[in-house]
C-alpha cells in the first residue's frame, strides 16, 4: 500500500527530519539515504521498519541537523585552505588576474573539507534520528491504514459478485447430470441395434458420462474459498499471500466449470467469474 510520512524531533542540540514513502511492492523492500555519520545504523532502521511493516517498497530520506557542524563528521583543514589561498594569490599576481581569492574558489578543491568515519556521530544522534523515524513511520501507516480500509470494501463487494454469479451458474446447471443422463442414453440407444446390448453396463456408462459435467462440487468449492477469502480480510495478521493463493483455487475451480459445462450461458458466466478474479489478483498486491 502506498503511503507517506514525515517525523521531526530535536535533542540535545539534534535536529532530525525523517521522509518516508511506501510503494505498493510484492516483497519487503527498504532503500534509505542517511548522513554518512550514520551509516552504521542502516541495519536498526530497516529492522525498525520491518516491525510494523511487512510488504512494500519504503524509501527513507533522513537529514540531521546540528548545533556544532563539526559534529555532523564535517570539519575545516584550515592549514590545507591556506596553502590553496596562497598558490592562488600567487598564481594571480604571475598571471595578472583580476579579483581576489574568494571562499567559492576554495571550495573547489575537496580536500579542504573533511568527512569523518561513518561511526563518528554519537549516539545522541542516532536516539534523535530514531525518534523522528517512529513519529514518521507512524503517520505513513496511518495513511496506509486509510487506503486499506478501502481496498478492503471494494475487494468485499467483488467477492460478493463472485457469489452471485456462482448461485446463477448452480441454478442454470441445477438437473443438467440428470438431463445429460438421459441425452446421452437415448442417443446411445439409438446408435447401437443389436439385442446383445447389455442394458446394465450402457445405463453404468451413461451415469458415468452424464456425472462428469455435474459441476455442483467445482461450485460448493468455490464458494468455500469465497467464505475463507472475508474471513482472512477480518484477520488482524497480514493474509496477502494467502489471498493470493485462494485466488488460484478460485481460478482453478472457474477453468474446471468452464471445461465441464456445455452450456453458452455458464461459459459466459464462466468468463465474467475470471475477469473479476484477475482485477482481485491486482488488487490485494497492494495489501500486505
Amino acid at each position: 500500500m502506498t503511503g507517506f510520512g514525515r517525523g521531526q524531533y530535536s535533542i540535545n542540540g539534534y535536529e532530525a527530519v525523517v521522509e518516508m514513502r511506501s510503494l505498493n511492492h510484492r516483497f519487503f523492500d527498504v532503500a534509505m539515504r542517511l548522513p554518512r555519520g550514520l551509516g552504521a545504523y542502516e541495519q536498526a532502521v530497516k529492522d525498525k521498519i520491518r516491525a510494523k511493516v511487512n510488504r512494500g517498497r519504503i524509501n527513507v530520506a533522513v537529514t540531521l541537523k546540528s548545533e556544532t557542524e563539526h559534529e555532523l563528521g564535517l570539519s575545516v583543514d584550515e592549514e590545507t585552505a591556506r596553502r590553496y589561498k596562497h598558490l592562488l594569490e600567487t598564481l594571480i599576481k604571475k598571471l595578472d588576474l583580476p579579483g581576489p581569492v574568494t571562499l567559492e574558489h576554495l571550495l573547489q578543491f575537496s580536500d579542504i573539507l573533511t568527512m569523518a568515519e561513518e561511526n563518528a556521530l554519537p549516539e545522541q544522534a542516532w536516539t534523535c534520528v530514531e525518534k523522528a523515524l517512529l513519529l514518521a513511520m507512524d503517520e505513513m501507516n496511518a495513511m496506509r491504514l486509510r487506503e486499506g480500509r478501502e481496498i478492503i470494501n471494494d475487494l468485499r463487494a467483488r467477492i460478493n459478485s463472485l457469489q452471485e454469479k456462482i448461485e446463477s451458474i448452480k441454478t442454470l446447471s441445477a438437473g443438467r447430470s440428470k438431463s445429460e443422463f438421459e441425452k446421452l442414453y437415448k442417443r446411445l440407444c439409438t446408435m447401437v441395434d443389436t439385442k446383445e446390448l447389455d442394458r446394465t453396463r450402457l445405463e453404468l456408462e451413461v451415469a458415468l458420462l452424464a456425472d462428469r459435467v455435474d459441476i455442483t462440487e467445482e461450485c460448493t468449492r468455490f464458494q468455500s474459498h469465497n467464505t475463507i477469502f472475508l474471513e482472512a480480510l477480518e484477520d488482524a495478521e497480514p493474509a496477502g499471500r494467502k489471498l493470493n493463493f485462494l485466488l488460484q483455487e478460485m481460478n482453478r475451480e472457474a477453468n474446471t466449470i468452464g471445461a465441464k459445462a456445455n452450456e453458452a450461458q455458464i461459459a459466459h458466466w464462466v468468463v465474467s467469474i475470471k475477469e473479476e478474479v484477475e482485477k482481485l489478483r491486482e488488487q490485494i498486491q497492494n495489501i500486505e
